[in-house]
């Protein structure tokens, strides 16, 4: 059924949202076909290697990333299944992931929201993601940059299927001078976030991704998953102080301090956080976002 961007707010949901959008960002074959692979205990690496191989373009890619300076492996890696067993399974199926997926949505015509900086502010949150896991010392800390990058993939959604409603969402949130979740949930009734958390359920996503996307804004809700959805959380606020070229002390005063104390960064880390990040960003949007046209006076 479709949606009418005219209709009242409790006629829609955010499983209405997804399901009328999955034609156009299903997850590609090879994706599904790595996302079963990985969770098939009688799956070898070389098996995995074999099914991967078969895509020229997507080889090139992850070979490209494996020997990239993000992962600083110290000898070349040439082959995938020898990536596999330097990496680990699920966190190849997560790089198979942030591979391709800024691609799935170049379908999605929309101009509300500029992809090139939706997927700037999404690569930044991910690498500061990976790098307060780093910090934390979380156990497979790869699969924190698909969480970051993809924590607003919501947004997209919205503004797919309900521009109308997506404008008045901003000229809310510009007028009133609110968060743009805020806005969604005084018009819609819900937030990209939820929209975000749907559409990792319906692609099978691990329940720590469907978390993340859920309560990247909100992570004292979250029941599960906490420190994973409090890493995100941080990220996201330090990717949009860096976006602005200046670290805002009185937004990071008012983070609480659990979050602080969980993630294992103080607010005198952000700085060499923010230098960090800055310097595998460039790099990282070449990897992982190839069609886009930003040069290093556009990076956050």
């Amino acid at each position: 059924m479709g949606i009418d961007a005219g209709e009242n707010k409790t006629s829609i949901t955010p499983e209405m949202l997804v399901e009328g959008t999955m034609g156009l960002v299903s997850l590609p074959e090879i994706s599904i076909k790595i996302n079963e692979m990985v969770d098939d205990p009688k799956c070898s690496a070389v098996h995995i290697g074999k099914v991967i191989g078969k895509d020229a373009a997507l080889t090139a890619r992850l070979l490209k990333i494996v020997n990239s300076a993000f992962y600083r492996f110290p000898s070349r890696v040439e082959t995938v299944s020898r990536a596999i067993t330097i990496i680990g399974y699920r966190e190849l199926r997560d790089l198979v992931f942030a591979a391709t997926v800024s691609g799935m949505f170049e379908r999605i015509s929309t101009d509300i929201i500029d992809l090139d900086s939706f997927w700037r502010h999404g690569i930044y949150s991910g690498i500061l993601s990976r790098l307060i896991a780093d910090n934390c010392q979380v156990l497979h800390g790869e699969r924190l940059f698909v969480a970051g990058l993809m924590h607003d993939i919501g947004q997209l959604i919205i503004s797919y299927k309900l521009p109308k409603l997506m404008r008045a969402i901003m000229d809310l949130s510009d007028k009133e001078g609110i968060a743009l979740y805020e806005a969604e949930a005084q018009i819609l009734g819900f937030t990209h976030a939820e929209v975000g958390a749907e559409l990792m359920k319906a692609w099978s996503f691990p329940e720590t991704q469907q978390n993340v996307a859920r309560y990247h804004h909100n992570p004292s809700a979250a029941k599960d998953s906490i420190l994973e959805v409090n890493i995100v959380y941080l990220a996201n606020i330090i990717a949009q102080i860096a976006e602005t070229g200046l670290v805002d002390t009185d937004r990071l005063g008012k983070i609480d301090n659990k979050v602080w104390v969980m993630t294992k960064v103080s607010k005198s880390d952000v700085e060499s956080l923010l230098v960090e990040a800055r310097e595998q960003f460039i790099e990282a949007l070449t990897l992982f976002r190839p069609k886009g046209r930003l040069g290093a006076s556009n990076a956050a």
